[in-house]
């Protein structure tokens, strides 16, 4: 049997290309994500127990919603800020991602640059952008598992059907195509061959948010787009010092072509050089 690295994958933001073009705001963050974790296959049984003893200690029958959690809404409308009963969530939810043995990892596209970039040349023929975070996120999981001679299995969270054929197509495609960018202009990656892809991707298997490790990968995802974007909350700190993003795990040499990925943030990096 081979040795299995997974990658649950969630995703934020919205994937289609803009109908208009779309207005670079400095003071908004307008992107789609695609990304979360990696995990040994080993390490899962591990994993899922450290979650069902948090749910457990803080009695929830129900899913750990980033969203919901931030915005302390919804199902997690009970979370007060400034409370002691907030600050240990909080700690006891900390004490949690850091103890499981992942690794985040994530494209994060900021979507005026990609508009910037492509509207001019292709107009409506734009991709949606979840192909392109699609494939340098799984590309970038599966130079990490080549390296730990693993395979990879891929493991988006479920949507709708046409979102879920999508993915399952932009997969077969680097399988039997490699990737479909330019190669002038990706050569700098150093991309993988589609015989690298085709004996290293193992299977894609989507999973529902009731998934332990799908939930792991929603609260890593928010900290990789801060990241992205040179910002930090308390989550992204911790989990960076605490060695849980995949940069921890790679040379310097191999940052940038296998680390996160922060695709057309050329408005971005403009704004902050003038600022």
């Amino acid at each position: 049997m081979p040795r299995i690295l997974n990658f649950y994958m969630d995703d934020s933001g919205t994937r289609t290309p803009n109908r208009k073009p779309l207005a670079f705001n400095p003071r908004a963050r307008n992107f789609f994500a695609l990304g979360g974790v990696l995990i040994n296959e080993e390490d899962e049984g591990a994993a899922r127990k450290a979650y069902d003893d948090f749910r457990e200690r803080w009695r929830l029958d129900y899913p750990l919603h980033s969203v919901e959690i931030r915005h302390r809404s919804v199902r997690f409308s009970w979370l007060k800020r400034e409370t002691e009963e907030y600050e240990r969530f909080m700690r006891d939810l900390t004490r949690l991602l850091t103890s499981i043995n992942v690794l985040g990892l994530a494209c994060v596209i900021d979507r005026p640059g990609y508009d910037a970039r492509y509207r001019e040349k292709y107009g409506r023929r734009q991709w949606h952008l979840c192909q392109t975070a699609f494939c340098i996120a799984v590309e970038r999981a599966a130079k990490f598992a080549r390296r730990h001679g693993r395979k990879l299995r891929v493991m988006p969270e479920r949507s709708c059907r046409a979102d879920e054929r999508r993915l399952a197509s932009y997969y077969d495609a680097l399988k039997t195509s490699g990737p479909p960018f330019k190669k002038e202009s990706s050569s700098t990656y150093a991309p993988l061959s589609a015989a690298e892809f085709s004996e290293t991707l193992h299977e894609i298997r989507f999973k529902s948010k009731s998934s332990p490790l799908e939930q792991i990968a929603d609260l890593f995802l928010w900290p990789l787009v801060l990241s992205a974007y040179g910002e930090s909350n308390r989550a992204c700190v911790t989990l960076r010092d605490a060695g849980r993003f995949i940069e921890s795990r790679l040379p310097p040499d191999d940052l940038d072509i296998c680390g996160s990925k922060r695709s057309c943030f050329e408005l971005v990096e403009r704004h902050q050089r003038l600022d």
